[in-house]
Order: C-alpha cells, then structure tokens, then sequence
C-alpha cells in the first residue's frame, strides 16, 4: 500500500510543477503579446486563477504529509508526553471538522455551479474551481484519520506529536542525535589514534 500512496503523492508534485509552469507560460505569454503584438491570450487571467487555486490546494496536502505546515509549538513542546498527545489529538480532531466543512460546502458548491460555465473558457466553474475544494478535503480527511489513528494506537514518538514547526529552519531531533552520534564516533576514533576522514 506505501507503494501507491507514494506515487500518488509524486503526482501531486508533478501536478505542482504543471500547475507552476501553466501560470508562467500563460501570464508570461499575455504579457509578451499584449506589449510586443497588441494581442493576447483571451483565457489566461482565468485559467491562471484557477492554476493557482488547485496549485494552493495540492500544496496543501503535500505540506499535511510531510508535516511542513507551520505553526506555534512554544507551548506545545514544553508539555510532558501525556499533554502533547491530547494537545495533538485535539489539533487533529478541530482539523478534521473543519475539512469536513469545508469537504460538504465545497461539494455543495460544486454541484450548484456544475452546469455553470466560466466567461472566457466556457469550462464549469463547478467541476474546475469548487471541485479542488473536494479534491483537497479527501485526502486530507484521510491523512487526519491515519495520524489520529496513530496518536490513540500509542504508536508516535514524542517528537513526532509536536505537528508543526516554528520555523522552516529546525532539524529533525534524528537528524540532530544522527550527528550527535557520529561526532561522538569519531571524537573517540581521533583520541584512538585515527585520521580524520576526508569529506
């Protein structure tokens, strides 16, 4: 199952750079008709927009994966194990509601607006804009359930119940005892009589 979860997840990174690259070719390309030919691309501004929208969305997942969101864990990081754990199970059971919500009203949406077509494209708006509203709130729903899932099952760390970060910057506590460890290693290789590595 890891397997298509992480090819699925690589297709939402490639459907990032397509998104990315759709927004340059098509607002870099009106600009340049508009000033060098006095033309332009009737659609663009629109399906720009709506680039962008689905590029937000798909970001918003791959960051919900990762872990990458950022946010306040001032408070959070200096509760012991037990106040961690509640704190991150009730984090994830307020972001839960709320994808749910925002899942229905983007629903909703979508098929209200699903024969209603946009100006300049003549595309559904529905099924084009409100529809990344439910493209984002099911697999989100889905990675909120696996995490709460975890927390009750007992089977995170303590570093791992600490959600997000202050800033993009911190390393992994791993990463940060992986080089504590191999310092450590070599410090004693050195007072051994060993020759630094070479890098």
């Amino acid at each position: 199952m890891n397997p298509l979860i992480d090819a699925y997840f690589r297709a939402l990174k490639f459907l990032v750079v397509f998104m990315i690259s759709t927004m340059v070719v098509l607002i870099l390309g009106n600009v340049i008709l508009r000033y060098g030919f006095n033309s332009g691309i009737a659609v663009s501004e629109e399906l720009s927009r709506w680039a962008f929208v689905w590029l937000t969305y798909t970001g918003a997942i791959i960051a919900m994966r990762e872990n990458t969101h950022l946010g306040m864990d001032t408070v959070v990081s200096r509760l012991p194990a037990a106040g961690k754990r509640f704190c991150y199970i009730l984090s994830h059971l307020l972001m839960l509601f709320c994808v749910a919500l925002f899942g229905i009203g983007s629903w909703e949406q979508a098929a209200i607006n699903l024969h209603a077509q946009a100006s300049a494209s003549s595309l559904s708006i529905g099924l084009f804009f409100y529809g990344a509203g439910v493209f984002f709130s099911l697999p989100a729903a889905a990675l909120l359930l696996r995490n709460l899932y975890l927390a009750l099952a007992g089977r995170l760390r303590d570093a791992e119940l600490i959600s997000v970060k202050e800033s993009e910057e911190e390393l992994d506590e791993h990463a940060i005892a992986g080089l504590r460890h191999a310092m450590e290693r070599e410090t004693t290789r050195l007072a051994a009589g060993g020759k630094p590595h070479q890098d």
